[in-house]
């Protein structure tokens, strides 16, 4: 019963003690960190002073033991206090760095890392809002280059067709007002530039498709043999016309069907937008060939198509670029007559229809000229 009465006194005097400590520090734990610690260590000290002296009062403590408590509380409580104002002065720095990180998202950096470990839930909080950032950084250096492109576009495009308008034009005037030397003439020329007109709206229509993330519309099963052999006999007549000889062939290690799940008309459009683009910056006398081979993707059977030409390389800083949309390289690369300019939507189109099918498309320089790539899995 003895201990019983040591007990309840200490826990209604170590209670009233504290209560009247956490009232006595309510201004110092509302201005920082280290006020809330500080404030939990006199609260602890002072319920432990508070116990001893009801039990002291109530009889139940000797008074030369009540002092050497009272004593060992205080001295305890000091330390307490030390310890939590070291533990606040961490958690102030700490503070500070997630700041820096906060107002470095705010600005579009990424936080800088001073290599210094934050504590507890801080070093995760620090870790989230550097990885927020990058992804931010990598989003807005996607939408910047997405916006140059799409200037660029518009004013390739302005130029464009501003060209075969002023043409229309000026021949339908002509023929209005019966100037026309060769009518005949002037109606075949209009019939050519309305097609080329409508190639070009096509091209818009169908990268916009391609960049709102459509997917194929159909997803039968295509045999990359028979249309590869498609597209080399319906170009080979333009080939022949730039003089240029297009060859296509199946390496022999090719065994199996090389067959693929997806739309076999927009494949067949992307392959052709290869071989026109190939034609096109081949000069005369030289040769274009489409490879279709086996391919070498650790994450499952796939096949190749390589489209060579003899273009005379592209240069290194612009093969990271043949693929935006609107970019058609430099002066040295200008087109041969006969195919056209087009907007430089190609290429563009090329990569958004092979994504769309899981596939992936690279240029590289080689023998005289670049090579286009176009790997996709095959049908399981």
């Amino acid at each position: 019963m003895h201990t019983v009465e040591i007990v309840r006194t200490a826990l209604l005097w170590g209670a009233g003690g504290a209560v009247l400590a956490w009232l006595a520090t309510w201004p110092i734990r509302h201005r920082s960190q280290a006020g809330v610690l500080v404030s939990v260590s006199i609260v602890a000290t002072v319920s432990s002073v508070a116990a001893v002296f009801g039990n002291t009062r109530a009889m139940l403590v000797a008074t030369d033991s009540a002092v050497a408590i009272v004593v060992v509380a205080l001295v305890a409580g000091v330390l307490s206090a030390l310890a939590a104002t070291f533990a606040a002065a961490t958690f102030a720095r700490d503070n500070r760095s997630v700041r820096a990180a906060v107002a470095a998202l705010r600005q579009g950096r990424v936080p800088d890392e001073d290599g210094r470990r934050l504590s507890g839930e801080l070093q995760r909080l620090h870790a989230e809002l550097a990885a927020t950032a990058r992804t931010l950084a990598e989003s807005r250096g996607r939408e910047l280059a997405l916006e140059s492109s799409r200037r660029e576009l518009v004013a390739w495009v302005s130029h464009d067709l501003r060209t075969p308008l002023a043409g229309l034009r000026a021949m339908a005037e002509a023929l209005e007002d019966g100037v026309a030397s060769s009518p005949e003439r002037y109606h075949k020329q209009i019939r050519i530039e309305v097609d080329r007109l409508t190639g070009m709206v096509d091209d818009l229509f169908e990268i916009s498709r391609l960049q709102s993330g459509a997917a194929a519309s159909r997803a039968d099963r295509v045999s990359l043999t028979d249309l590869v052999s498609d597209c080399v006999a319906a170009l080979e007549p333009v080939a022949s016309l730039q003089g240029v000889r297009l060859i296509g062939r199946v390496a022999t290690e090719t065994s199996a069907p090389a067959e693929v799940t997806g739309n076999g008309a927009e494949l067949n459009r992307a392959l052709t937008n290869l071989l026109v683009n190939a034609i096109r910056h081949t000069g005369e006398g030289g040769t274009v060939e489409i490879v279709l081979s086996p391919g070498a993707d650790p994450a499952g059977p796939s096949a190749e198509v390589t489209v060579s030409d003899e273009c005379g390389g592209i240069a290194p800083d612009d093969l990271a670029r043949v693929f935006d949309v609107g970019f058609r390289g430099e002066p040295a690369r200008t087109p041969q007559p006969g195919l056209g300019a087009g907007a430089g939507l190609g290429l563009a189109i090329t990569r958004g229809i092979v994504a769309a099918h899981d596939g992936s498309v690279s240029v590289r320089n080689c023998h005289h000229g670049c090579a286009f790539t176009v790997r996709l899995p095959l049908a399981g």
